[in-house]
């Protein structure tokens, strides 16, 4: 029965015994060449996830110092507005820890072309010297 079948497959009792239809039946796995380039695949799936993955990461741990960083600015900028004096024109440098990270911070004080007022900016960087954030305000006065 099953002779007439792969006969009847391969389109006679000839071709049967000689077109591969009797290896085939047998042989129902996967070739080295098929299972290499699923793992290729796979390989290259995983890579990509990986690198998604540590890119997050690092996006994360940037959010987390400017955040910090912007919390030490808008403290001393607090701090300056709750002095209630009105502050002369120039630089001031100063340092801030937060999240258990120090900060470099400098307060740039300018003028504006009204004399009642001034423009104070909190210039925040990290300790190796990179800018993470700068927040500005203008200051009256009372």
């Amino acid at each position: 029965m099953r002779d007439a079948l792969r006969a009847r497959h391969c389109g006679g009792a000839l071709r049967a015994r000689h077109c591969g239809c009797a290896l085939r039946a047998q042989g129902r796995g996967f070739t080295l060449l098929e299972v290499l380039v699923a793992l290729a695949i796979v390989a290259i799936a995983l890579a990509a996830g990986l690198r998604a993955a540590g890119v997050l990461t690092d996006n994360a741990g940037r959010l987390a110092d400017v955040t910090a960083a912007q919390w030490c600015a808008d403290n001393q900028l607090t701090a300056l507005r709750l002095a209630r004096a009105f502050p002369g024109v120039g630089d001031a440098d100063f340092q801030c820890q937060q999240l258990g990270r120090n900060y470099l911070g400098k307060i740039v004080t300018r003028p504006t072309p009204n004399p009642n007022f001034r423009r104070v900016d909190a210039v925040m960087a990290d300790e190796d010297g990179r800018p993470l954030v700068s927040v500005s305000t203008v200051l009256g006065r009372l």
